[in-house]
């Protein structure tokens, strides 16, 4: 899950810092998010689900398939 979530912020140019600020939590704070230092939190998974537009279960690596099941 953390490489996944590295790469789809590095996918789109973003830098941690951004991602830090629409989650509202510090670039530390995300930075030990994507290297798997701290457990991501079931509320910043959702958003982050949200931000991309992929399914959470892409997000923890249960499937490859990104697309929402609507």
């Amino acid at each position: 899950m953390y490489q996944r979530i590295r790469d789809l912020r590095e996918d789109r140019d973003l830098k941690q810092w951004q991602l830090a600020e629409y989650l509202n939590c510090s670039q530390q704070v995300y930075s030990n998010y994507e290297l798997g230092q701290r457990d991501v939190p079931t509320d910043i998974l959702i958003r982050l689900a949200d931000f991309y537009n992929v399914s959470i279960d892409y997000l923890l690596g249960q499937t490859k398939n990104p697309k929402r099941n609507k």
